[in-house]
């Protein structure tokens, strides 16, 4: 028995090692990271200014007196991400507790795999499936001169969103102990009163997680918003080209040179704020219900 200890022992020091290690790698990433960006970002914000920086409603980059004001592109990630926040999680919660508490164990077997593949392709096929069908769609739709448009692209973010809200949410409702509903159902509730009353709140960490993974997603996406928003630095407007703070970066990067280059730094730091500040409220509003 005292041999087995004493093998176990090295074992799990030797484990312990390799998980500082890696979670030690993991925090020195993000802390290189914020100091890249803080260093590229700043001195662009110190010569534009601040205040016209962040408020400025003019971006004009390479014309002879040049503008660096990115407000419409942060309206625009705000309003892109809440819309398909707002289409999203409605549909992937819902689906979530159908294939964990409602549907039947073949169907959800069909259900699954398809979830899991639409986590699988790749955002350039939603850019261009979103070009070639959801542009021409809506343009003859809404009599529209040109289709791409921030409607456009909130539609693909809460399609892109769907198989992370899915899968994290369907973890957590089925992590909750089969004991909570047994004693729901015992005392005369129905199955779907059961779901939404007691397993539901049972998993909402799990579920706010999924919510808090979809916004990730929808805020840091740029090749599929490119092919589908127009990629024009108008003020955010449903149906009208427009520009996000990543497209801002992915477009220009490539010819990028002097305060221009500076500037897209600053946006990626803009942007690498605007998620820390997210994750934390979502974070500590957890930690708030959790007490």
């Amino acid at each position: 028995m005292n041999a087995t200890k004493q093998k176990i022992r090295p074992m799990e020091w030797i484990m312990n090692a390799v998980f500082f290690i890696c979670g030690f790698i993991a925090i020195v990433f993000v802390l290189f990271i914020s100091i890249y960006l803080i260093i590229s970002g700043l001195p662009a914000i110190r010569e534009i200014g601040l205040v016209d920086f962040l408020f400025g409603t003019e971006w004009a980059s390479t014309a002879a007196e040049p503008k660096f004001g990115i407000l419409p592109f942060i309206l625009t990630s705000i309003y892109g991400t809440c819309g398909a926040i707002l289409l999203g999680v409605p549909v992937g919660f819902m689906t979530a507790v159908f294939l964990a508490k409602v549907a039947p164990p073949k169907l959800a077997a069909v259900v699954r795999p398809a979830v899991d593949l639409l986590a699988g392709i790749p955002s350039v096929v939603y850019g261009l499936i979103g070009m070639m069908v959801l542009v021409p769609a809506v343009r003859k739709a809404f009599d529209l001169p040109d289709g791409a448009s921030l409607f456009c692209a909130i539609i693909v973010l809460a399609i892109m969103i769907l198989p992370s809200i899915i899968s994290v949410s369907e973890t957590a409702l089925k992590a909750v102990p089969p004991e909570y509903e047994e004693a729901s159902l015992a005392l005369g509730a129905t199955h779907i009163e059961t779901v939404f009353r007691v397993s539901v709140p049972a998993a909402s960490s799990g579920i706010a997680a999924a919510v808090v993974l979809g916004i990730g997603r929808a805020i840091g996406e740029a090749m599929a918003i490119i092919m589908v928003a127009g990629n024009v630095a108008n003020m955010p407007s449903l149906f009208s080209s427009v520009r996000f703070l990543t497209t801002a970066v992915a477009s220009e990067m490539a010819y990028a040179s002097g305060l221009q280059r500076q500037a897209l730094y600053s946006i990626a730091l803009v942007l690498f704020i605007f998620i820390m500040i997210i994750n934390i409220a979502l974070n500590t509003l957890l930690k708030r219900k959790k007490g």
